[in-house]
């Protein structure tokens, strides 16, 4: 039998009362000293939680008059022409999400549509104007829609002139996204004061898109004359009202305002207590005046279109106007007094 090494043992036994006190539950100390106290919550509404705030308009019953609404309207039957940049940019769904989002920049500098980027092309639908909210706090921070953007817009025409409309109607500029597409489009030069200008298609103008423009008071060609043009921004439907104040306020019966995009007499009543404005007092028989002189002066036909040609700088700067008022498609509502003084100086031009 072996001796035991008696430092060994001891060394042995010692470790064992270690490691047995290791694993044993330790002696409980005094409590610690309490923590700070965290931030209160927000006070919630009594009876709406969350998910009820976001259902109140994430619901089939709050969507299916919106879908009816836009069945209705121009933008569910307008053509999206594909994938050529300089149309599908606003003419097709996924070319308006690239325009906004700056995927892709014509050889201009444009932002523009990718005309490679998509084997369909849809017309504007609920995706291509809206996508997420900024903040959820709509309290404070105001309810955006989840439209893509609110930010001021640069001009096709010339990127150096920018729109921004937010007022009291619309203090968001949830009225930008509309700015984006109701602009003419830099397809045309609006023609100079006096040297003579060639018009090169029959679809000279600013192309079915200078609401933007006349609301604000500017893309026409500001031919001198007796009608004195109004300030930049002056007008009434600028400062006290907006596009989606006028275009989506409360439906008269139905087929008007929301996503219709039809003025409603009922947005109009207020401000306008009298009765909505029609058209402006003796724009239509300036017009037809007007359209004689360019028909005359052989720059328009008979079916409107314009007549391809070098003409001088009166002709031409009046034909972009009367073109201008014609697309703008108000009757000069959006700004009387600019497209009286639009006009009545072309009318001038052409009778000197």
């Amino acid at each position: 039998m072996k001796n035991i090494n008696l430092p060994s043992l001891l060394l042995i036994l010692a470790m064992g009362f270690f490691l047995v006190g290791c694993t044993s539950d330790p002696i409980v100390g005094p409590p610690g000293a309490d923590g700070i106290n965290g931030i209160d919550g927000i006070d919630g509404v009594d009876g709406v939680d969350g998910t009820t705030s976001c259902v109140s308009c994430h619901s089939n019953s709050f969507r299916e008059p919106i879908q009816m609404a836009y069945a209705s309207s121009g933008k569910n039957t307008v053509r999206s022409f594909g994938t050529w940049a300089n149309c599908a940019r606003c003419h097709n769904n996924e070319g308006f999400i690239d325009l906004l989002s700056n995927l892709y920049i014509d050889s201009l500098g444009f932002a523009t549509a990718n005309p490679d980027g998509y084997g369909v092309s849809n017309p504007i639908g609920c995706t291509g104007c809206h996508d997420s909210h900024r903040s959820f706090d709509f309290e404070n921070d105001g309810n955006d829609k989840a439209v893509r953007s609110i930010a001021a817009v640069d001009l096709f025409l010339d990127p150096n002139i920018q729109i921004d409309i937010r007022n009291n109607s619309d203090e968001l500029g949830l009225s930008n996204l509309c700015v984006n597409c109701h602009q003419p489009r830099n397809s045309y030069e609006i023609p100079g004061p006096t040297a003579d200008y060639e018009i090169t298609s029959s679809r000279f103008g600013p192309h079915h898109g200078p609401q933007s423009t006349m609301l604000e008071g500017i893309m026409g060609a500001p031919i001198a004359g007796s009608e004195a043009y109004p300030g930049r921004g002056s007008a009434g439907h600028r400062t006290g009202s907006s596009c989606i104040a006028c275009h989506m306020g409360p439906t008269t019966d139905g087929t008007d305002g929301g996503h219709t995009w039809v003025p409603t007499e009922n947005a109009c009543l207020q401000c306008h207590t009298s009765g909505p404005p029609s058209e402006v007092s003796g724009l239509a028989a300036d017009m037809e005046r007007l359209e004689a002189l360019l028909l005359a002066a052989g720059s328009i036909n008979a079916e409107g279109r314009r007549v391809p040609g070098t003409y001088s700088a009166a002709v031409a700067q009046a034909t972009w106007n009367y073109m201008t008022i014609l697309e703008d498609n108000s009757d000069g509502v959006h700004n009387p007094n600019y497209a009286k003084a639009l006009i009545k100086n072309s009318i001038e031009a052409l009778e000197d």
